[in-house]
């Protein structure tokens, strides 16, 4: 018999087994001593056909496990195990500790936060939280994603070779002479930049309302945003230094034509090494006048992205619009020169009773940071000036 033809077996004699019992019970439900020892070797078959089913189970099985092949290779993608147990900020404790403190208004601070106690009085955000804002930045924020960003913990130096060694030709047996490297030094200083977002009590009591990506969508789009003004057209003075500064950013350049000739002088007044990675930075009305130029044979300069999330191109390079570049000029080049410094990581902090006559709960997000352009000549710039057109009964001018 089969292992399916001994289950069947055994289900019929069960339910032979529990209807003779039925059938026997006396007035007093009870089997007399023949009905009983009847029962008994009926159960006793059904438990034997139970013993049978697992013996042919292990021997089917056995049978299964033998006919494997010796070497079995592997089809299956091998899972990465992450043993590392994470501490401190990057801890899923820390994590929900900060997140249990923002949603109780600060009521409910856990010894944990501890760990992460800004100078000024608030938390540092997670770590987890951090590398997010930093990703929100960064997708605000046109000048992070190209330029170098570095973390530092205190004034950051950054040296600077302001004269090149030259190759002299010298005849045989004549003396070596070696001239003067000099060099020059950015510093990188940290300026605070802070932005406050209100929340509704309501809200923030409330579980289904996503409070984490509330404030790192806040935050971070308020923060890129300022950022990126900042690093374009930042004085220095208690701000980073923007490209567009005339002091401490770009090179200026006055192109000795205009039009679309003006943008060919600006691509190769730019020194060939820093054309390389070179790209151009223009405010979007600024892009709506260069979409009109057109090269000597007629065709349009500009050149439309055929890859969506990439930039177009104007003269083979990238262009990446900023609603927060001047209006009437354009910078071209190397911007990965345009160092940003994150000292320290983000932190959160309570605005103690500001806003509570209202019903508003206030956060508070800070950083420092500071930007500049460490090598003027990788970037330059090229003001525009708009053309106007007069017309006369017999003659049309143009003046710059």
């Amino acid at each position: 018999m089969t292992i399916l033809e001994l289950r069947e077996a055994r289900n019929k004699a069960w339910e032979g087994a529990k209807a003779f019992v039925e059938s026997k019970r006396d007035k007093d439900g009870l089997l007399s001593k023949e009905d009983a020892e009847t029962y008994n070797s009926m159960e006793e078959k059904i438990k034997n056909y139970s013993k049978e089913i697992e013996r042919m189970e292990a021997m089917e099985n056995m049978e299964n496990e033998l006919n494997k092949p010796v070497n079995t290779p592997i089809v299956t993608r091998p899972s990465k195990v992450d043993n590392e147990v994470k501490t401190g900020r990057a801890s899923n404790e820390y994590k929900d500790a900060m997140l249990t403190a923002l949603r109780s208004n600060f009521r409910q601070v856990s010894n944990v936060l501890q760990e992460g106690v800004d100078a000024d009085g608030g938390y540092l955000v997670p770590d987890e939280y951090d590398t997010r804002l930093i990703q929100k930045l960064e997708e605000n924020n046109i000048v992070r994603s190209l330029a170098t960003n570095i973390k530092t913990s205190g004034e950051h130096k950054i040296n600077i070779a302001s004269t090149a060694p030259a190759a002299a030709w010298i005849e045989e047996g004549d003396t070596l002479s070696f001239g003067e490297a000099a060099f020059d030094q950015k510093i990188l200083d940290a300026h605070k930049l802070h932005v406050a977002v209100k929340v509704t009590e309501e809200l923030l009591y409330d579980n289904a309302f996503g409070l984490e990506n509330f404030l790192i969508d806040s935050f971070g789009k308020a923060i890129g945003n300022a950022e990126e003004n900042a690093f374009l057209n930042g004085t220095g003075e208690g701000q980073p230094t923007g490209i567009f500064a005339t002091t401490g950013g770009g090179t200026y350049i006055t192109a000795k034509t205009t039009g679309a000739d003006a943008i060919i002088e600006l691509v190769y007044n730019l020194k060939r090494a820093y054309r390389k990675n070179a790209a151009f930075i223009m405010n979007d009305k600024m892009i709506a006048t260069i979409r009109t130029y057109k090269d000597g044979n007629g065709a349009y300069m500009w050149q439309p992205s055929l890859v969506q999330g990439e930039p177009d191109r104007l003269l083979g390079y990238p262009v990446y619009t900023s609603q927060y570049a001047p209006e009437d000029s354009i910078a071209f080049g190397d911007f990965s020169y345009y160092n940003i410094g994150d000292r320290g990581v983000r932190s959160f902090k309570q605005l103690t009773e500001l806003f509570a006559g209202n019903g508003m709960i206030g956060y508070v997000a800070k950083e420092r940071v500071d930007g500049k352009l460490v090598l003027p000549e990788a970037v330059q710039i090229l003001k525009v000036v708009a053309e106007k057109t007069t017309t006369t009964n017999t003659t049309t001018t143009t003046t710059k």
